[in-house]
Parts: C-alpha cells; structure tokens; sequence
C-alpha cells in the first residue's frame, strides 16, 4: 500500500506527537498526554529471537531458510516455530512516495521534517542521564554531536531524548536543534545512589548479601557499618552491626529495583512510540549499564526484547563508560573497609551491567560498543543499523513456568560467519491470585 505525504502527516506524524517526540506542529494538535508506565503486552506462549548473520567482510548475508538454523534452549534441542525475514532497510512506500509531487532535489540534512516525505530512517539517541557520570556524559555528548553528520542523510529524522525525560528534541532533520539537545543533557540521578552514604550498599551488593548470602559481600557491609561509626564496638555490638547492615542492603535493593525497572519501562515506551513509524527505525542508547536483578526485572527485558522485534525496531548500546578498569577504584572504595574480596564483586557488577546492554542490543539485531575509548567510531557504527534480521520464533508451550533464565544458543549451517543473536530469555512465575 503507497501512502501519501497528507495520509503521513495526519496519521503517523501527528501520532508520534502525541506521544511528545515531535516537533512539527499542527493546526489542531491536542496536548500531549501524561506519561504513564507503560504494560507490555507480548504473547507469552513464545518468544522472538532475531539473528543478524553476516560474512567475515561485515556484510550481512540474506539468502539463509529456516531449516539453515539450529537452537539450543538450556543445551538442548528446540523447534523452530516460526520464521520471518525483515529488510530493515528504507520502505517500499517511501520510495515510491518520492516520485509524488516535486522530489528532484533532497531535503538539506538540516531541513526541518516535512510531511510530504517519508524518512528513509529513523535514530533516536537515548541518553542515560539517570546513571553516567559527569566525565562520561561530558564524553559522551562530544562524540554524539560528531556522529549526526552520519545519523542524517536525505530525508533522514533523528531525535535526542533521556531516560529522565528531561531532554526531549522531538523528530527533527535540523542539525542545530539536535545538538542543542545533546549539549543540554544533564543528569538527573537519584539520591538513593549517593557513594557518600554511609554504609554505601550498592543494588548488586544488595542483591548478593540478601537473595544470594554472599558471604564476601555480607562481611564488606558490616566493615563498612564498624568503619562508619567508630563507637560500635564489634565485640559486645556485632548484632546490631549486622541489623543495621541489612536493613542498608534492604533500602538499596528496593531502590535498585524500582530504578531498573523505571529504566526499562521507558525504553519500552521509546521502543512503542517509533514502531509507529515508517522506515528504518533505531534507539541507540547511550549508558554506562544497569542491573537486571530478580523475576521482575528479567521478565521486562525478556519482554523488552520481544517487543522490539515484535516492532521491527533494532536497539543498539554504547557503553559510555568507555574502557574502564574492573579493579577497584579509589572513587568506588569509598568508606576504606578493609574487606579484601570487596573487589571480586565489584568487578563482577561492572561486568552485569555491560552484558545487560550486550543482551539488549544482541536480542535486537543492533550493536554493542564497548571497552574501547573511541566513542566516535562507536557512535559510527551505531548509526548504520543491519539490513537484514532473521526472526526465529520459538513455541514456549511446555517450557515450565518457573522463574529461571534459559540461556539459547542459535547456529546457522554455514561456514565462516559471525553471528550475532539474543542469549536468552526469561520464564516468570505464573502471578499468584488474589484471595
């Protein structure tokens, strides 16, 4: 079906601003809605698996069936129940709507949108500014304001938001307006995050001493407890030592676990809002990670994956931390407890917050960049999105519902390839009713 520039500027664009990421106005536009916590709806009898496939030039490979693909659920054998291929390329309909009216020059790249022709490609760069640090986003923002000459070609459209919600350029081909946005990204992080605490329980810290018993993380929070208030005295007040340290570890995980799940929820919303569009559409997000500890959190990044595959909407993830250190820091041993394992689990939390980016952008069909200082190649490559992404759907009907992660495994029959695909995907419990 062609759709017509008028059919694009009443329905698609008006639509996307509503949900306020957009800055072409309209006549009749009516104020944009609160924003609410949105509620995922994925058929959760199966589970999407995109795959991008490609050559060891780099070049994705099209011409693979279904039958050319094996997966492995948990190591063993699973059934391919459905199969598709996405050509995320530019739309049919937006080639052909450049032949409508006068099209025999191309938009300027900083031309403001215009409704009478379709983007090519969509990118919305996604700023973490409820978790980088000062030195990253400062960083951060230089490289992406390098990058918008690639991000924007012909009638390309980019806008730059934050998972805060306080930067926001709306879809927009002008170069100026974008930069502006990238340079007034600040952060906006929460206070339940403060280092200068005292004990300073980090979420994984949290998670470790109560759902895991570390004992190495345990024994780091009841030092930091001795080493804050020197009139404790550990011999006659070693219970109320260990009270006080589980009731640090039990405000950081209840924190920890409304942050993530706040930070996936909006990048489900981002996620929801460009699948309404035309085009090849891309979130690049830009963190230094999060942590997805407990059912709840796996279960909506299991569900954010599906989603974006369910859109046809490729996430890719810059690590903005860029190649950092897992030894501990003088910044990150911040009250001196002289624990000295205290840095086997810090370096493990950096190493969880790295893969949960990996998982998004690998269960996507998009990109990871990390460990490397380069964030202009990496915002480079970032921008150019895959061609070519298998969908494998895979029948969950007699996977048992029992609140465990199933690592898969995807191999194609084919030599000297890289593949790139989503690692697994979480089961939750069947929610307990009400009595």
């Amino acid at each position: 079906m062609r759709i017509r520039g008028s059919d694009f500027s009443t329905l698609t664009w008006v639509g996307f601003c509503l949900a306020s990421l957009c800055t072409h106005s309209t006549a009749q536009q009516p104020p944009a809605p609160q924003p609410t916590t949105p509620n995922i709806q994925i058929n959760v009898n199966r589970v999407l698996v995109p795959v991008v496939v490609r050559d060891k030039q780099g070049h994705a490979i099209g011409d693979l069936k279904q039958g050319d693909f094996q997966v492995l659920d948990e190591g063993k054998p699973r059934s391919i129940s459905g199969f598709t291929v996405e050509r995320r390329g530019p739309t049919e309909s937006a080639a052909a709507n450049t032949t409508e009216g006068d099209q025999s020059s191309p938009a300027p790249a900083n031309a403001a949108p215009q409704s009478s022709m379709l983007p090519d490609r969509i990118t919305v760069i996604l700023f973490d500014d409820m978790h980088l640090s000062p030195e990253d986003l400062a960083y951060a923002k230089q490289a992406a304001i390098k990058a918008l000459d690639g991000a924007l070609t012909g009638s390309d459209v980019a806008a730059v938001v934050s998972i805060s919600g306080k930067t926001n350029s709306g879809l927009t081909r002008d170069h100026t307006n974008l930069q502006n946005a990238i340079a007034a990204v600040q952060l906006h992080g929460t206070s339940q995050f403060q280092k200068s605490d005292c004990p300073y329980i980090s979420y994984y810290q949290a998670d470790l001493i109560l759902n895991e018993h570390d004992n190495h993380a345990v024994q780091d929070a009841l030092a930091q407890v001795l080493n804050c208030d020197p009139g404790i005295n550990p011999q006659t007040d070693l219970p109320m030592a260990q009270r006080l340290a589980e009731q640090a570890a039990r405000r950081a995980l209840s924190a920890g676990e409304q942050d993530t799940q706040a930070t996936y929820a909006v990048i489900a919303e981002m996620v929801r809002r460009m699948a309404r569009l035309p085009g090849q559409r891309s979130l690049i997000l830009v963190s230094p990670g999060f942590l997805p500890v407990g059912q709840e959190a796996r279960t909506q990044e299991s569900q954010l994956i599906d989603l974006a595959a369910q859109s046809n909407v490729t996430i890719s993830a810059l690590d903005a931390r860029g190649l950092y250190t897992t030894s501990l820091t003088a910044s990150e041993d911040v009250h001196a407890a002289p624990v000295a394992t205290r840095g086997e689990f810090v370096a493990r939390e950096k190493r969880a917050a790295e893969n949960a980016m990996g998982e998004l952008a690998d269960g996507t069909g998009g990109t990871f960049f990390h460990n490397s200082n380069d964030l202009d190649a990496g915002f480079k490559a970032l921008t150019e999105a895959p061609e070519i992404v298998y969908v494998l759907e895979l029948s969950l009907d007699g996977v048992k519902a029992d609140g465990t992660y199933h690592f898969i495994k995807i191999k194609v029959d084919r030599e000297d390839v890289d593949l790139q695909a989503r690692r697994g995907y979480f089961m939750s419990k069947p929610a307990k009713q009400k009595k």
